[in-house]
């Protein structure tokens, strides 16, 4: 069976870092892929087309457009950000929006990428949002809920060169507390593998994480993998500014065990599930510090 006899997956967000790599996993298992889009016509948009994804325009602020959009689809992948003028509140708004057209679209199954830690009433406001998006869900469809951990991939804006060469890893964490985390490729994988076999995790929810690291280990992978010294330097929470949600959510990595994946699940849904020496070898053609 081919991707063109089945109907197809949808994901909303596919130009983005997530919905890039859940798009790239289920092409690869040549699963159809129906990409919700605000705009059709943009770069991005149409290097998807030209991959042979399927576009319709939709909004995640026009449930309308989300219904019509999730016609006849064989399941669907979104995740939410509160990184707009309207923070949580809009992160929850539009999750909503989802939820309810996923339900009057009778889409058979959804997979939200959520956060690691959103059941545990964290007090993070963006851990409590997206928690408040997977009650909605649960309330509307069959839901399963993947909660990443920390991205791999947000490391890269932390790796600065010293004065002396040498490449330093700076975050508001103590040196010596670990920290769960995981490649945003990982992420896609592990979403396809939801939305093609839903019954491949126990219960609605999987935490997932590809490595566990203290900041100081992170570092001396860093230095291995550029062949370069490297060092790391906790800053103090404060040094966030006023952003008091990223403070909530470092005060909470503080608190040991924060992240709690499972590693067993993971692997069964990315059997190559990337450690952090892995994935710093796959970013030999991004800039180094």
């Amino acid at each position: 069976m081919t991707a063109s006899d089945t109907p197809p997956v949808a994901v909303i967000g596919a130009t983005g870092q997530q919905g890039r790599a859940v798009v790239d996993a289920l092409l690869g298992a040549d699963v159809a892929v129906r990409a919700l889009v605000r705009d059709p016509g943009s770069s991005a948009a149409r290097a998807l087309a030209g991959r042979g994804v399927e576009l319709v325009q939709a909004d995640q602020e026009d449930g309308t457009s989300l219904t019509q959009g999730l016609a006849d689809v064989s399941a669907l992948f979104f995740m939410t950000t509160f990184a707009a003028p309207d923070g949580t509140n809009g992160e929850v708004r539009r999750g909503s929006t989802v939820a309810e057209a996923a339900a009057r679209a009778e889409v058979p199954h959804v997979v939200y990428s959520s956060v690691g830690g959103a059941e545990r009433h964290t007090g993070i406001p963006h851990f409590e949002s997206k928690r408040r998006v997977e009650e909605r869900l649960s309330g509307l469809v069959r839901a399963t809920f993947l909660r990443p951990t920390f991205f791999m991939d947000n490391l890269l804006p932390q790796l600065t060169p010293g004065a002396d060469g040498t490449v330093v890893v700076r975050l508001p964490l103590a040196p010596d507390v670990p920290l769960q985390m995981v490649a945003v490729r990982d992420i896609g994988t592990a979403a396809g593998r939801l939305l093609t076999d839903p019954g491949a995790v126990d219960g609605d929810a999987v935490e997932i994480a590809g490595d566990e690291l203290t900041l100081d280990q992170v570092a001396e992978g860093v230095a291995r993998a550029y062949g370069r010294p490297a060092r790391y330097e906790a800053v103090p929470v404060e040094a966030l500014g006023d952003d008091t949600d990223l403070q909530a959510m470092f005060r909470w990595f503080a608190t040991v065990p924060s992240y709690r994946a499972d590693l067993a699940a993971t692997r069964r849904l990315v059997p190559d599930v990337s450690d952090l020496a892995t994935w710093l070898g796959r970013q030999e053609g991004r800039q180094q510090p």
